[in-house]
């Protein structure tokens, strides 16, 4: 399994652009694109709970397991 972050997708419906969506969780828009693109190696609770609630949505509407591809 893989984990493929949605951020994106959720971004789009909420009409919010991230730097909007990083000024309103605290990081900077450089690392917020680092977790849109999947490039990173973890994400703290504290920073997923602040999207989630800036966003409306729950964990699992960001993050994604899909099978890897073989």
């Amino acid at each position: 399994m893989e984990i493929v972050v949605r951020l994106d997708v959720m971004l789009a419906l909420r009409k919010m652009k991230s730097r909007e969506l990083a000024e309103r969780i605290g990081i900077s828009e450089q690392n917020l694109s680092l977790l849109k693109s999947g490039k990173v190696k973890g994400v703290r609770f504290e920073t997923l709970a602040r999207i989630c609630d800036v966003l409306g949505c729950q964990p699992g509407d960001l993050l994604e397991a899909v099978p890897l591809s073989e």
